[in-house]
């Protein structure tokens, strides 16, 4: 009995061991959303270009897009940039911006130098439709069919192997079912 005690702690550390490392093989871009199915929240917030101007979620429906959540203060969205003008060019898909928790010149500034990949901007500056959208920071990318109804979500940077595995085949698949019904 008492060299079974010897062994108590081994077996809680290579308990604890497979645990972790089951952990480190999961992938945080592939978080669930609770949002996937259902419809993008309802907003009313300002244009990022003309502060007057209020844009809502009716703003955004008609067609496949996708909703990027966006700002100047984050390093990997400047990575992502140029990739979002490569899609908007090539794949004609409109992609709808939310700029989030930013100082509106800065933003304003960024997209006059480095282009502007978006149809609208949102302005979301003390980042409500982040909350509701469950944003844990920047970047993010919905894709949204027709009627708004959110159906993919991805965090972190959109590259060619992100839009080229995940987002290209579902706007396909969702321009197909639009062309159907």
């Amino acid at each position: 009995m008492k060299r079974l005690k010897l062994f108590v702690p081994l077996i809680i550390f290579i308990a604890l061991g497979s645990l972790l490392l089951k952990g480190l093989e999961l992938d945080p871009n592939e978080m669930p959303s609770a949002l996937i199915d259902k419809s993008l929240p309802e907003f009313r917030l300002p244009s990022l270009e003309n502060p007057e101007a209020m844009l809502g979620r009716k703003d955004l429906l008609g067609q496949v897009a996708l909703v990027n959540v966006w700002a100047t203060w984050c390093p990997s969205c400047r990575v992502e940039h140029p990739y979002l003008l490569q899609i908007t060019e090539q794949e004609k898909i409109p992609i709808y911006g939310i700029d989030y928790k930013d100082v509106r010149e800065d933003a304003q500034q960024w997209l006059r130098k480095l282009g502007n990949p978006y149809v609208a901007n949102v302005f979301d500056e003390q980042g409500k439709l982040g909350i509701d959208l469950g944003v844990f920071g920047a970047p993010e990318t919905y894709l949204i069919d027709q009627k708004g109804v959110i159906r993919y979500k991805h965090i972190g940077v959109v590259d060619d192997q992100v839009w080229l595995k995940h987002l290209k085949p579902l706007v396909e698949q969702l321009r197909a079912e639009a062309s159907q019904g």
